[in-house]
């Protein structure tokens, strides 16, 4: 049995909050996301815990029933967000492609140019 993080007193795990003095025992913040038009009935869910096992849950709904979930932890997340910060502008799927293909090209020279001057 677990304890209250604020009171100490004992209660179920699965508690999310403390029936004797009130406080939240898990902390997180959920955002639900609605889907493109090919998607109707679904939703994605995505929570970020925090705490002693940070993670960032992405969980995919469909007419109300979570049907799959997975967890990325704090480097993915971050990698994550970058990644549609990165693309979020581009125009057309093809200059998409050709622009992170030229900063891949890019960073594979500059890492053979560094190699060769050591």
């Amino acid at each position: 049995m677990a304890g209250c993080t604020a009171c100490g007193k004992n209660l179920e795990a699965s508690f999310r909050f403390c029936p004797w003095c009130g406080v939240a025992q898990r902390r997180k913040l959920v955002e639900f996301f609605r889907p493109h038009p090919n998607s109707a009935g679904r939703a994605l869910r995505v929570s970020r815990y925090y705490g002693d096992d940070p993670q960032v849950r992405f969980s995919v709904w469909d007419d109300g029933v979570a049907r799959a979930a997975v967890s990325l932890d704090e480097a993915e997340s971050r990698r994550l967000a970058s990644f549609l910060g990165r693309t979020a502008h581009c125009p057309r799927e093809l200059s998409c492609r050709r622009e992170l293909g030229l900063a891949t090209r890019l960073r594979d020279v500059a890492q053979r140019v560094s190699a060769t001057r050591r």
